[in-house]
């Protein structure tokens, strides 16, 4: 095993992806129980909620939890192109006879800047906090560790590990293009190498630091392939939806065996999902002309509900990686169990 892996405290070298709002208290703390180390995905969550969350999630066991916080760099509020978005977004909520909103909200917080949150987290000090879409500021960094805090962050290339490597970060997650859910790119804007995991796994292995590797990994033996290319562990979220514990509804789950698209429609940040009647909404529109992040996610909120109102659930964000089609339904300890055996 790992020496990181040993330093969490883990039986098996697995880790439950975050994954913000399909995550919960009781898949975190059965992936822990089982041995991996289960998460939860607090970026969508105010401090109260994310608190909330932590709090029932160590009511169901002791062991070591990975609260997962969103560090994009906040954007002041861009009324034309919201206007933009919100017009290409009207007659599919006309479809469903509902108007669109006026304006778009900044629905979620960054982590940067945010010391309720950090304040939060070194009250309750979660074992681990790992880090999406960039790095906060150094002080939460430093405030974090010197509290005893392990700290990962996400990296789609060398560059981004590089930085969080020079920011202290004790573990890297290296999110392959396959992965499920939002790439982690510190700059949605810039230049994505679109890396598959087994590609930048190696690179990112060779900085020296801990690497966890993630994205298109379905089974133990997509786990030990990472191992045998220097990953310490592997993250998997998109095995995970399927499991009872998961908050992944009805549609969402019947989808799994769906194609996966990377998409900015829905959110406003690259991210990979289900294909569906929203993602096609996105198909050749310039990222220019798409509301940023988090402003795009309010209307997709809205088109969603309106869309569910009529009984359609093809506006969902159904986040999920190009594995989908081999996810396993059962509980998540079994599925624990059943990636330690086939990891062998």
């Amino acid at each position: 095993m790992h020496p990181f892996i040993e330093r969490l405290g883990l039986r098996v070298p697995i880790l439950q992806a975050p994954m913000a709002g399909v995550s919960t208290p009781a898949l975190a703390a059965a992936v822990t129980q089982a041995g991996a180390l289960g998460a939860l995905g607090l970026g969508a969550m105010t401090v109260d909620q994310a608190e909330a969350a932590l709090r029932a999630a160590a009511a169901l066991t002791s062991g070591p939890i990975n609260a997962n916080l969103f560090c994009h760099q906040p954007l002041p509020p861009d009324p034309a192109r919201n206007r933009a978005w919100i017009a290409h977004l009207a007659p599919a909520f006309a479809e469903f006879g509902a108007a669109p909103p006026e304006d778009l909200s900044e629905i979620y917080q960054s982590f940067r800047g945010n010391r309720a949150m950090l304040d939060m987290l070194l009250a309750l000090r979660p074992a681990v906090v790992s880090l999406h879409f960039g790095l906060p500021e150094p002080e939460a960094i430093a405030a974090l560790k010197a509290a005893g805090i392990v700290l990962l962050a996400s990296a789609t290339s060398a560059a981004e590990a590089r930085a969080a490597m020079a920011a202290g970060i004790d573990a890297v997650v290296a999110q392959g293009w396959e992965a499920g859910g939002h790439r982690g790119l510190f700059d949605p804007d810039g230049a994505d190498e679109r890396l598959g995991t087994f590609d930048l796994l190696p690179r990112i292995a060779a900085l020296g630091l801990p690497v966890i590797a993630a994205g298109g990994l379905m089974t133990g033996a997509d786990i030990a392939r990472a191992e045998r290319l220097g990953a310490a562990a592997a993250q998997l979220g998109t095995a995970f939806v399927a499991c009872p514990e998961s908050a992944a509804d009805t549609a969402y789950r019947a989808a799994l065996g769906s194609a996966t698209v990377m998409t900015r429609a829905i959110s406003g940040r690259p991210a990979r999902g289900i294909a569906n009647r929203f993602t096609a909404l996105g198909d050749g529109v310039p990222a220019a002309q798409i509301a940023p992040y988090p402003y795009a996610y309010d209307a997709g909120k809205a088109l969603n509900a309106a869309a569910r109102a009529q009984g359609e659930t093809g506006f969902s964000a159904q986040w999920a990686g190009t594995g989908a089609a081999r996810a396993r339904p059962m509980p998540a300890a079994d599925l624990v169990a059943l990636l330690a055996r086939e990891r062998g």
